[in-house]
């Protein structure tokens, strides 16, 4: 009781809420270095996926790279990122923070775009052409609609990974919510240290929602019965191993 009254009593302090440390200005720090990296993320991974997936060229061995350097510890990328001045001290830490976080995010969302494109129906892209469409309209109009649900399956899977995973964004001194947790794990203040991670929690959870209800939005009326989970884009890619 006396740890939750503690967590109450956290929340409602007013210092909190205030000033450059303040709950809402890391709130939305942390929301924009989460941001940059899937945007980031988006336009590298998903380009390439588009690209590897339309083409059929190189995929698998693209997409088993970028899984592979999944198994990069983040917070040892950040590490050696650190040591570098010229990288660490850029932007008060938000260029190492984006680095170390833009490969953790690539592999999701390149992995779901490649398998997506791959999913589109032969049959129905090459009644597209015989339309008279280009390739670039058959792309367009029909392969990047209907792999729309994976694009954002993917998307979704790495926005919250990157969310959950830069509070080590503060081991470089970037001010975000995983400042509460570090600064509150250093002085064993478990109340501070707590209170970051539901914070943390609540972004990752509006995320997951907001994301959710985008992929629904933009996901064709005729699929979204059948919208694929991460571990689909998975189990299609591995059977075609």
């Amino acid at each position: 009781m006396h740890f939750l009254s503690g967590v109450f009593h956290w929340f409602t302090d007013p210092a909190n809420w205030t000033g450059p440390s303040g709950i809402p200005e890391l709130f939305v720090r942390q929301a924009e270095l989460s941001i940059a990296v899937v945007v980031g993320a988006l336009v590298i991974g998903g380009g390439l996926g588009v690209y590897l997936g339309h083409t059929g060229r190189g995929g698998l061995v693209a997409v088993n790279a970028a899984n592979a350097a999944r198994a990069i510890p983040t917070l040892a990328l950040l590490t050696l990122l650190a040591i570098q001045p010229s990288i660490s001290l850029k932007w008060g830490g938000f260029l190492a923070s984006f680095l170390a976080l833009l490969i953790l995010a690539i592999p999701p969302i390149l992995t779901n775009t490649y398998v997506g494109m791959r999913e589109v129906d032969a049959d129905v892209a090459e009644a597209a052409r015989a339309m008279g469409l280009t390739q670039g309209q058959v792309l367009r109009r029909v392969e990047a609609p209907l792999a729309t649900p994976f694009v954002m399956a993917g998307v979704r899977t790495a926005s919250i990974e990157v969310v959950a995973t830069s509070t080590l964004a503060a081991y470089v001194s970037y001010t975000d919510l995983g400042t509460y947790v570090i600064s509150g794990l250093n002085t064993n203040d478990t109340v501070e240290a707590f209170s970051g991670a539901v914070l943390v929690t609540v972004l990752a959870a509006l995320v997951a929602v907001g994301l959710g209800a985008l992929q629904r939005a933009l996901t064709p009326e005729p699929l979204r019965r059948r919208v694929p989970a991460r571990s689909l884009a998975g189990d299609r890619l591995t059977a075609s191993v």
